[in-house]
């Protein structure tokens, strides 16, 4: 399974895939889409939609894993993350991709195996997991690859258990037809 993992941002929208079979992961690729800090938002989220649909197009991944949106302090940067995480999730649905989110503790316990795990941990074993040399950069494409990561190890978990097929069933979104 090819799944693309996304770090949602406006200023930085990092991806990785990840290709997962048999309980073994391996990168395929990873990087980010910038867009100009002086553009104005509009143009970056249509630039935003633009690299994404050619991502989309190129790899024709078959899931796409986003972190769900977390709030800090800022909630003037929240807002604007919030509105490129909707132009990603309307690029990977006209495309047809199925869509899953995963919340930053559940990308952490997947990863490392602890929810409240501290940054370069859930890097180091991103590289570890993978056989890398060095963790991916940027730091948002890393992070992209532990999203994707997450979902290789909760999807083929998920798989097993008699609820996974029911919508609503629990830690993702269910793709309707």
């Amino acid at each position: 399974m090819l799944i693309l993992g996304i770090d949602p941002g406006f200023a930085i929208v990092g991806f990785g895939l990840v290709e997962a079979a048999g309980g073994k992961a391996r990168l395929v690729q990873c990087g980010a889409i910038t867009t100009p800090a002086g553009d104005p938002l509009p143009s970056r989220l249509c630039q935003i939609a633009d690299d994404m649909d050619v991502l989309l197009g190129q790899f024709q991944p078959e899931a796409m894993a986003i972190e769900e949106l977390f709030f800090n302090n800022n909630i003037t940067t929240g807002i604007g993350v919030a509105q490129a995480r909707g132009v990603l999730l309307l690029a990977a649905e006209r495309r047809k991709v199925p869509i899953y989110e995963y919340s930053p503790s559940q990308v952490k316990q997947a990863v490392v195996g602890y929810g409240k795990a501290e940054k370069r941990q859930v890097m180091d074993m991103t590289r570890r997991i993978l056989n890398l040399k060095t963790v991916p950069k940027p730091d948002d494409a890393a992070d992209a690859v532990a999203i994707a990561l997450c979902h290789a190890r909760s999807f083929t978990s998920r798989l097993q258990h008699p609820d996974a097929a029911r919508p609503g069933s629990g830690r993702y979104a269910v793709r309707r037809k």
